[in-house]
């Protein structure tokens, strides 16, 4: 792009001055032109020739190349270096908005281990994961990443399963439990015996498809391109015509003359406007995305949403907030604060994320002077002594347990019973808040025709469907793994229409594989992962979903200021080539004419940058 744009620039400044100075020799005015156009056009000309002994000859760079050389040729050094820095600017354009390069996705994947810690001949051995082979036993340690697939067979741990699941509550694994790689040990030491090679564990499966489901993404070509295959040999042919036959066949027809005329209509023939005004929508479409908050890597992508039929959400950090809060506090006997407090002091030393969510809730200092003991029951809860208060802690199992009578709540997300001396005394429900705008978002889906919108999540079924109920969500699937996700997605591609397409928006590694399937992926920029962002092909960095209706407006305004142009600049410029054929107009008019066209096309172009008015 650097190098690019300074060539431009050097270029135009020679052009300017060969212009506008008049050096009493013309030879050399015409020197500081073909300095001006090498610099400019020497690297089309290349790619014109390359592609002839390729065997592509009729596209845009050859078009460009025979329109510039037949301009020399007949002595207009100017227009010939203009026509090559008119199609320069416009490919810088295009350049920025379309070909921005991307990191490799797998190089962000941190759920890749480096190392798998196996028991044999009864020693530890740090080995390479491709190296251990199924039914031998590893050790996991806190902290580190869980190498293979697995089932635990000794000790017992809370995982980290946002790399697979997308969910930010921990699972806690005992003996005999399956476990998956790619997931992080938090606290215990376990043992698992391994089912699977690394080739066919989770871990190397996940990595698999963000690599390779890329390839299934169709690529929209080129319009330019497309244009240009049925124009440019159009154009070549009849300025041949031009050329030969009247001399031939015209009494008293002079060959220089045709000739003249026949390098005119090349000149004429540049789509000049096409080149500038097309890419230009396109960045002015990019760019107007950018000052609402959404980032689209390229014009195809642009040009893709406004043919959007079904929305595919991940849920956790997508359609939620992804951040666990008190939902509900009901007190029996004490006040709802005193309830607070005392489960606050006796999840202190904790860093649950459940445990952090009652702190955040509690907001004031914690007297540990006041807490005498606490043990953390694996999968129950906590038994602590509060101010010479037994204090309980923890699901139902806790209370069943420890023979305690209590009051079940039905509510959706994670419930934490209290007990104090023996006695129920109240319950705290924890849960995955929806984001106010997610109602908005599914809400002006409908309101434009989106055909069907989904929800995919690998959460438990009743909070999915509690979730997908109150927005209002067409289908939803739940307890899925990135596999399963990519297999719906899959589906729901063969079922859509042939002209329409899936929008999946997510923000997890778990949905870099989807992203990168699916017609179009979205992520969520604010919160969502490295990988997420580098798989999608557009980033909401306000995580707000509703953008993604402002994002299908903006690509159908872009579109119809993008078909203006087109049926402007061509039938302006069939008019002229129609009348530079019949002699009926000169050069320079034919450039002002080609100039003026451009210059309307660029004004209507920037039209899209206006994004106040999206709507209308």
């Amino acid at each position: 792009m650097r190098k690019r744009g300074v060539k431009i620039v050097i270029a135009f400044v020679l052009f300017i001055i060969a212009l506008i100075i008049d050096f009493n020799n013309n030879w050399i005015n015409n020197a500081i032109y073909v300095i001006s156009y090498t610099i400019v056009g020497l690297e089309i000309v290349k790619k014109a020739i390359r592609n002839i002994i390729r065997g592509k000859i009729f596209d845009e760079n050859f078009l460009m190349t025979v329109a510039t050389i037949g301009a020399f040729g007949i002595g207009e050094f100017p227009e010939a270096v203009a026509v090559m820095l008119f199609y320069q600017v416009g490919e810088l354009f295009q350049s920025y908005a379309v070909d921005k390069s991307r990191k490799s996705i797998s190089s962000l994947m941190d759920i890749r281990p480096d190392f798998a810690n196996v028991e044999r001949n009864g020693k530890i051995q740090k080995v390479d994961p491709d190296d251990v082979k199924i039914d031998e036993i590893i050790v996991v340690k806190p902290g580190e990443k869980i190498p293979l697939d697995g089932y635990v067979v000794e000790g017992s741990s809370n995982l980290d399963t946002k790399a697979l699941t997308g969910e930010a509550l921990p699972r806690n694994v005992t003996e005999g439990e399956e476990v998956l790689s790619g997931c992080i040990n938090l606290n215990g030491v376990i043992k698992i015996k391994v089912v699977k090679e690394y080739g066919q564990s989770t871990v190397s499966r996940i990595l698999d498809l963000v690599e390779n489901a890329s390839s299934k993404k169709s690529k929209s070509e080129n319009f330019i391109t497309k244009f240009a295959q049925y124009y440019t040999p159009m154009v070549v042919v009849i300025a041949v015509i031009l050329a030969i036959f009247p001399p031939l066949i015209i009494k008293d027809a002079v060959f220089s003359d045709w000739l003249y005329r026949a390098l005119s209509f090349l000149v004429v023939s540049c789509p000049c406007a096409l080149v500038i005004s097309i890419p230009l929508s396109f960045f002015g479409g990019i760019g107007g995305a950018s000052k609402m908050g959404i980032l689209i890597k390229g014009s195809n992508y642009l040009e893709a949403i406004a043919n959007t039929e079904v929305v595919v959400f991940d849920k956790t950090g997508t359609l939620t907030k992804g951040i666990f809060e008190v939902q509900k506090i009901e007190a029996i006997d004490i006040s709802k604060e005193e309830l607070l407090k005392i489960t606050a002091y006796s999840e202190n030393y904790s860093n649950h994320p459940i445990a952090l969510s009652i702190k955040k809730a509690y907001n004031e200092e914690v007297d540990e002077s006041k807490i005498i003991k606490t043990q953390e029951l694996s999968g129950l809860g906590i038994v602590a002594r509060i101010e010479e208060q037994d204090v309980l802690v923890g699901n139902e199992k806790l209370m069943n347990e420890k023979q305690i009578e209590f009051k079940k709540c039905d509510d959706i997300g994670t419930v934490l019973y209290v007990a104090i001396e023996g006695k129920f005394v109240g319950y705290i429900v924890i849960a995955d808040k929806i984001k106010e705008d997610s109602v908005k978002a599914i809400k002006n889906l409908k309101k434009n025709n989106i055909k069907q919108t989904v929800m995919l999540t690998g959460d438990k079924k009743i909070v999915g469907e509690s979730v997908a109920s109150n927005l209002g969500i067409d289908q939803v699937y739940t307890e899925l793994l990135p596999d399963g996700k990519v297999e719906k997605v899959e589906c729901l591609l063969k079922d859509k229409s042939e002209k329409g397409k899936l929008v999946f928006v997510g923000d997890g590694i778990n949905d870099a594989p989807v992203l990168a399937l699916a017609d179009i992926g979205i992520a969520m920029g604010g919160l969502g992962s490295d990988a997420a962002i580098e798989a999608a092909d557009v980033v909401i960095m306000t995580d707000e979903p509703s953008k993604i209706v402002d994002a299908i407006h903006l690509s159908k305004r872009t579109m119809r200021i993008v078909r203006e142009n087109i049926i402007f600049a061509i039938f302006v410029k069939v008019l002229v080539l129609i009348l530079s054929a019949f002699g009926l107009s000169t050069m320079w008019e034919a450039v002002f004419a080609d100039v003026g066209v451009s210059v309307i096309a660029i004004i209507n172009a920037l039209r899209v940058l206006r994004v106040k008015n999206i709507y209308k």
